[in-house]
């Protein structure tokens, strides 16, 4: 629940953004938390989510677009090929690169490990009043907006 004070803050463009930093990270945090304990690392999965997206993409492509070095994209391809994620394939027109694509058994943990997210977030929306929900979905897609600019 938010402070009179808080909600006076989100009447600035600060403000807001301070409060959506925050609340953003700890509902990351949360929903990081549903993982199954067997489950990949955050860097892990969000490779592999990519991976799934972008099926094809070459190492430097996806070192690229999950803003890390080329190097550290190397390592996590290699531990997700060794668990059987991800396959790696020769690229169709240039030998020296190869392209990454997901594993059927990455696209089952995918889908369980989303399934168990959404279940939890489904529950907390339940806890929600009818207007708040109606609110956080005129919101979603402006959240997603910004996760694109």
């Amino acid at each position: 629940m938010l402070t009179n004070t808080q909600k006076k803050d989100l009447r600035s463009d600060a403000g807001l953004a301070s409060a959506l930093r925050v609340s953003l990270a700890r509902l990351t945090r949360r929903l990081r938390r549903q993982a199954a304990a067997h489950s990949l690392t955050p860097t892990q999965f969000a490779t592999l989510a990519a991976v799934e997206r972008h099926s094809g993409i070459t190492p430097g492509e996806l070192a690229e677009l999950e803003k890390v070095q080329p190097p550290s994209m190397t390592r996590v391809i290699a531990a997700l090929e060794e668990r059987g994620l991800v396959a790696r394939t020769p690229h169709p027109t240039d030998r020296r690169q190869v392209t990454v694509s997901v594993t059927e058994p990455a696209l089952k943990l995918l889908k369980e490990e989303r399934k168990r997210k959404e279940a939890w977030l489904t529950q907390r929306l339940k806890e929600l009043t009818p207007e708040e929900r109606a609110v956080l979905r005129q919101a979603a897609p402006i959240l997603e907006k910004l996760s694109k600019i």
